[in-house]
């Protein structure tokens, strides 16, 4: 069964740093492009960023360009999503999804979904 668990999420200050896992069991994340999105109450779904299946190949949103990094270990099934310099706008819900195929930002496309993990940046 596809599984996908993320962590990492937490209570930091604005400015400040964290790193979001997304863990996979059950298949081989390798032959997957994974992305990263976020969501807060009454919003919908927004895009974070996303990795090709061999990791050569990234995009990120406008909003964290520059700030984030996405990666993604194979061999460990896998995929980080490193935060930097963080803003009070950037507390969401992230949540880490899989597809088979081409890296997209389109939240439909994607077939497989974590839970999510907080992440609260406070002023």
């Amino acid at each position: 069964q596809v599984q996908l668990v993320e962590s990492g999420g937490g209570l930091v200050q604005a400015g400040g740093s964290l790193r979001l896992s997304c863990a996979a069991s059950g298949w081989y994340l390798r032959s997957y492009a994974m992305g990263w999105f976020r969501q807060t109450p009454g919003k919908e779904r927004e895009f974070v960023a996303a990795i090709s299946s061999s990791g050569d190949s990234t995009d990120y949103g406008d909003s964290v360009k520059g700030r984030f990094t996405i990666s993604r270990d194979n061999a460990k099934r896998t995929v980080y999503l490193q935060m930097n310099s963080l803003k009070p706008e950037d507390t969401a819900v992230y949540y880490c999804a899989a597809r088979p195929s081409w890296v997209t930002r389109t939240v439909s496309t994607y077939n497989y979904w974590g839970q999510g993990t907080q992440v609260t940046v406070s002023s």
